[in-house]
């Protein structure tokens, strides 16, 4: 997310003016910290005045979540969009991995408020990020489902890849996703593409023996 700079913007519609406080808030919380930051900072980078940062925004919380959610609801919507109907379940998991770490690799600072500053500073903040976590799970959870209902192999060998399995896989995918992400980003040692190629050969091949019916099981 590029700088937001700070010079005194003219009259401008109320929306146009929010985002763009918005833009100034998520950079700030992203990069300083949520308690570090202070609304005096988030409107000189806005351009803007501190009681019209008040006036739009009452508090610094309400500040804080209305950026969650923004956020939340941009990563969502771009993985979601990526991953077309019509493709098969694999290649819809392969194109909402690539956007989820394209998005987060561009939108640096909005990835640092979901995944780092709301989930360590308490409710309500980890409440809005689980409730996109748990929007995405159910889009993974979609996937999988759709693949063990396309394999012959599984069906026959009982369904041993139960609704429960589904759903914990799941979330395991998602949680990988979240940990390889805040890896690359900091290490800057992995594009988009080569993340969600990590991640497939590390899901979606194992996955596949589950849909012939392979189990681990150990020696």
């Amino acid at each position: 997310m590029g700088a937001v700079k700070g010079v005194r913007a003219k009259r401008m519609p109320r929306e146009v003016r929010e985002q763009q406080m918005m833009d100034a808030a998520v950079q700030t919380f992203g990069r300083r910290g949520y308690r570090a930051a202070s609304m005096d900072e988030i409107a000189e980078l806005a351009g803007v005045s501190k009681p019209l940062v008040y006036l739009y925004l009452n508090s610094k919380e309400e500040l804080f979540v209305a950026c969650i959610r923004r956020e939340a609801a941009r990563l969502t919507e771009a993985v979601q969009a990526a991953a077309e109907p019509g493709l098969a379940p694999d290649r819809q998991l392969w194109a909402g991995l690539e956007a989820f770490f394209r998005h987060t690799a561009e939108n640096p600072d909005g990835w640092s408020v979901l995944h780092r500053q709301a989930r360590t500073h308490g409710e309500p903040f980890a409440a809005e990020v689980a409730a996109m976590r748990e929007e995405i799970v159910a889009f993974v959870t979609a996937l999988i489902a759709a693949a063990r209902e396309g394999t012959p192999a599984a069906a026959g060998r009982g369904g041993e890849l139960a609704g429960r399995d589904v759903e914990g896989l799941a979330q395991s995918l998602v949680g990988a996703a979240e940990s390889l992400a805040g890896w690359a980003n900091d290490s800057g040692g992995l594009t988009a593409k080569e993340a969600a190629a990590t991640l497939m050969n590390f899901a979606w091949t194992g996955l596949g023996g589950l849909m012939r019916g392979e189990r681990w099981t150990p020696r």
